[in-house]
């Protein structure tokens, strides 16, 4: 079983070409399921379908189904035990009510209930393969370091929860002036760290890969850029950009039987774009959707077009991932955390090492890593970023790790 999750500037064709390629698997024989996490849930107009609300597949056509994601549905019983006890924290210490369920509402619930059904769908479902429509690309970052940042907090927050409903009695919580949580909120808690830490492993395991839309645009490929690197800082897999909307060359006459002097000033600019894109993704297979006489809607128009936006170089779509992650390796004495971050420059990154992990930022991106055990008794002798890799060397602590 693929995922393929399909991401882009607004406006660049990424609806239309996770739609086409879903098209194009489904013909092929792929079991597929085309799943839209973007709010505006365009995808029902891309395929001319009613997607509806009821948060379940619908059939397009023989071996092939389209999602929409329906948060309330997902969250709304276990948020509510959650709310409820935070509601009564707010209410013991004097909060409004008002603005107590304001303040309780749960911050990023689109996000979470899209990840998951799209675990749910892609580990129970009976595709082969899951193609993700997923919403422009500052959303998509949030919703896919979401898994991970949300765990690492859940973490935090069990042991205290757990070593509370063990250790203080009744008499004490009173003192306090806090309720404690009920049982059923730490399993609730629980069972969302649970989730978390599973959708983080299919988004980072082998069956999972991003795949860039974009335009030959220099906008929209500085942007490109910035998300193949935080991507990158995430732990997730690029294996392909497609480029959208590119006019045919040649030249065309105006009236008069002059030439066509605006699409002559594209075709010059789109292909000095286009070489940009070629040079800033070296490595990964690029290619060229044109621009239509008329927009691709429908089933039968998608088909068409699907062709054209084959990312992946060849036609299995369900070929494995090759995962390029952090890994630790030996250096002598010392060890070397080396970790993808393709156009990255030094001036873009900050490294901090805060007990046993290591934060490294890279623009407004920040991923907090967990160190494995042998490095938490090193410390961080010097850092480099060479050839779209962060390289940091740790060298034994001698207070804990004495030579010899």
């Amino acid at each position: 079983m693929r995922v393929i999750l399909f991401t882009g500037k607004g406006g660049v064709g990424k609806t239309t070409t996770a739609a086409a390629t879903a098209v194009r698997a489904a013909r092929a024989g792929v079991k597929t399921l085309v799943l839209s996490t973007d709010a505006a849930h365009s995808l029902g107009d891309a395929l001319a379908v009613d997607l509806g609300s009821t948060g379940e597949p619908v059939e397009i056509e023989p071996g092939l189904s389209a999602l929409q994601v329906s948060p309330p549905r997902l969250l709304g019983d276990s948020w509510r035990v959650v709310q409820d006890y935070l509601l009564s924290v707010l209410d013991t210490i004097g909060v409004d009510g008002v603005v107590a369920e304001e303040l309780t509402r749960l911050p990023g619930a689109d996000e979470i209930a899209a990840l998951l059904e799209l675990r749910a769908q892609a580990e129970s479902g009976p595709w082969d393969l899951v193609v993700v429509d997923c919403a422009p690309t500052a959303e998509t970052l949030r919703l896919l370091a979401l898994p991970e940042a949300l765990a690492w907090h859940l973490e935090r927050l069990l042991p205290a929860q757990r070593g509370l409903i063990r250790t203080l009695r009744p008499a004490a919580a009173a003192a306090a002036g806090v309720p404690l949580p009920e049982p059923e909120v730490v399993a609730t808690v629980t069972g969302w760290h649970r989730q978390m830490r599973e959708v983080q492993r299919l988004l980072t395991g082998d069956a999972t890969s991003v795949r860039l839309v974009l335009t030959p645009e220099r906008v929209v490929i500085a942007e490109s850029r910035r998300t193949w690197t935080s991507l990158s800082l995430y732990g997730f897999v690029v294996d392909g950009v497609v480029v959208n909307r590119v006019f045919p060359t040649g030249d065309a006459d105006g009236a008069g039987g002059t030439v066509d002097a605006w699409r002559s000033g594209w075709n010059t600019a789109q292909q000095e774009g286009l070489a940009q894109v070629r040079d800033s993704f070296a490595g990964l297979p690029v290619v060229v959707s044109p621009y239509l006489a008329t927009e691709p809607i429908g089933v039968e128009a998608l088909a068409g077009l699907a062709p054209a936006v084959d990312a992946a170089g060849n036609d299995d779509l369900l070929a494995p991932v090759r995962h390029r992650g952090m890994v630790v390796e030996r250096d002598g004495e010392a060890f070397r955390l080396v970790l993808p971050l393709p156009l990255a420059h030094a001036s873009d990154l900050g490294l901090q090492r805060r007990e046993d992990e290591l934060i490294v930022t890279v623009g407004d991106h920040r991923r907090v890593l967990t160190l494995p055990a042998a490095l938490q008794r090193c410390v961080v002798e010097n850092a480099s970023v060479r050839d779209g890799r962060l390289t940091v060397r740790f060298v034994p602590d001698e207070e804990v790790w004495p030579r010899g």
